[in-house]
């Protein structure tokens, strides 16, 4: 009975807007009815490309959980984290510096997960682990307002590239005669 986005109080004659907290309220109850596309199906696929471990428990979310809460003896991971490098069970370095900043997995974005994953690869290289105080040297994690944390680099000149998305070049190098493969020999200025 009556128009649900608005009622008509009776001493005035114009419509009433329903209050935010009730607005609030019915954009929960659209999330609650949102399913994850992830099966158990998919769980095969992913334990071949990311090497998953057989003794991994994986979950296909209910339609009640939520990625800011997982479930207890649960993590909640996103695909882009498997882009980024993250492989389990996770490194020890990141756990210490995860454990240090006092935030949870989830809470990185793609370009800090691919930079510290990154890191992490190349002080394995070198023999050396990646501590939170050599990390704190090159760059600073923050959480913006959202809580996902990002990473502002003090020196180190950091671009990550989402390797699933086509990069297209935007102009095409040619080779001029007489110069080496890579190299371009300055033209002669003719008088």
């Amino acid at each position: 009975m009556g128009d649900p986005t608005s009622s008509k109080n009776p001493s005035e004659d114009r419509p009433v807007q329903r209050s935010e907290v009730s607005k609030r309220i019915q954009k929960a109850l659209k999330t609650n009815d949102v399913i994850s596309t992830i099966t158990e199906d998919s769980f095969i696929s992913f334990r071949k490309k990311f090497h998953f471990p057989n003794d991994l428990v994986m979950k296909v979310p209910a339609r009640s959980d939520r990625a800011c809460f997982p479930p207890p003896g649960y993590v909640t991971v996103y695909k882009f984290s498997l882009r980024a490098g993250l492989r389990f069970p996770p490194a020890s370095e990141l756990i210490d510096i995860l454990k240090i900043c006092g935030v949870c997995l989830s809470q990185f974005s793609y370009r800090v997960i691919s930079i510290v994953m990154g890191l992490i690869v190349l002080f394995r290289d070198r023999g050396v682990v990646l501590s939170s105080e050599c990390l704190s040297q090159m760059g600073r994690l923050f959480s913006d307002a959202q809580g996902r944390i990002s990473f502002r680099s003090k020196w180190l000149d950091i671009h990550t590239r989402d390797p699933s998305k086509e990069v297209v070049p935007q102009k095409s190098h040619s080779k001029r005669p007489g110069s080496e493969e890579g190299l371009q020999t300055p033209r002669k200025k003719e008088d």
